[in-house]
């Protein structure tokens, strides 16, 4: 007998989390989707559609288009979390010509003309080979794939498909491997390729399946993609850094059934010395607010830095508490030094040790005061 089979003898808490009201309550969409109660969003999405042909239509059109579709969804979602819409009922209505999914997958296509997927908007035709700050062009590498039991309790087992490259560069990177120095050793995928994964994942017992990397942000348009081959009904999770632009985010918040996103900075001097990007806290602030004000089950990851209790956690703690009380809240104490601070600890002398044992008790002492869900899943 393998682990993957019995991974409750490793993980009991993936099991006995789901006995809190706090956990049930903001997960409740997740957890009826991750136990086939309800229709994941990618299938809902299928089912929402249109008539003509969105390669033929300008990208104005085709947002105007994208627009009124999410209306429609909006409905059958609404049904869905009723408890009116099934699988079966689904199945009955039948697929439309062109369905609301296809269109996110035309607007994608667009955007890889000329790419803004992230905050850098590099700008560069990716179709056409060209290569920006995530160094992929049409390509999305796979890693590898697995059933991962390290997750937050509620997501164990979780399929987890880890995508190359990254659009930050974070210096401390635990993933440095294939985020930064390697992005193109996994395997190159299709999009069918990458349904196939899915569905294997899901058939192994997965209870979602996880997009992270690197960071799964460049490979969105593939991604997208595949939801139109993946046969089995499985949650999508999102585990990302959040640099998305609000394109991507339009794109996604129909498809992504819960968010595993990170929030390290409070700071965007240290977002800009520690992962080198710009304007930091605004965007990730303004992507957290576009799920967290539709209620989507989400639980966000705070990494608590060494010597960054009051420029990072307690300000990233605050906005969750006044932003986003629907949230699930791991307060990480997780951080070593990694990569570049390993090798060049004098360059990077304050976040060249792991936190203390003070310093953790005060980022939890924080959470709890500010009245965040953070014990169930810290």
């Amino acid at each position: 007998m393998g682990w993957i089979s019995h991974w409750e003898l490793f993980r009991p808490d993936a099991v006995t989390v789901w006995r809190s009201r706090v956990v049930r309550e903001k997960l409740s969409w997740y957890y009826n989707v991750m136990t086939n109660k309800a229709p994941a969003k990618f299938v809902l999405a299928r089912y929402v559609g249109t008539t003509g042909d969105p390669s033929g239509m300008g990208l104005e059109e085709l947002w105007k288009l994208h627009e009124s579709l999410s209306r429609e969804f909006g409905e059958l979602l609404a049904r869905a979390k009723d408890s009116k819409v099934s699988m079966e009922e689904l199945r009955r209505l039948g697929r439309p010509a062109v369905s609301y999914l296809d269109v996110k997958v035309e607007i994608a296509r667009r955007i890889m003309e000329s790419c803004r997927f992230c905050e850098w908007r590099c700008g560069v035709d990716r179709l056409r080979g060209t290569r920006g700050f995530c160094r992929l062009a049409d390509d999305t590498y796979v890693s590898s794939y697995f059933l991962h039991i390290g997750e937050e309790p509620p997501l164990v087992p979780s399929g987890t498909i880890f995508y190359g490259s990254c659009n930050f560069r974070c210096v401390f990177c635990q993933n440095h491997d294939i985020s930064q120095e390697h992005p193109f050793s996994g395997i190159r995928v299709t999009p069918e390729e990458l349904a196939s994964i899915q569905d294997y994942l899901r058939s192994e017992g997965a209870r979602n399946i996880n997009h992270v990397g690197g960071d799964p942000t460049p490979n969105i348009y593939t991604i997208l993609s595949s939801l139109r081959h993946v046969r089995s009904n499985v949650p999508q999770l999102w585990n990302s850094n959040m640099y998305l632009s609000e394109e991507s985010m339009s794109l996604l918040l129909d498809v992504i059934d819960i968010w595993l996103p990170d929030f390290k900075y409070g700071s965007d001097g240290c977002a800009a010395r520690l992962s080198l990007v710009k304007n930091y806290f605004s965007v990730v602030a303004r992507n957290l607010r576009m799920v967290c004000e539709r209620g989507d089950p989400i639980i966000i990851r705070h990494l608590v830095l060494p010597n960054h209790l009051d420029c990072c956690t307690e300000p990233v703690l605050k906005w969750i508490s006044e932003n986003c009380p629907t949230a699930l809240v791991n307060v990480m104490g997780q951080y070593r030094p990694e990569y570049l601070v390993l090798r060049h600890p004098e360059k990077y002398p304050d976040v060249a040790r792991r936190p203390t044992g003070g310093e953790l008790r005060r980022a939890y002492e924080l959470a709890g005061n500010l009245g965040l869900d953070f014990e169930d899943v810290s």
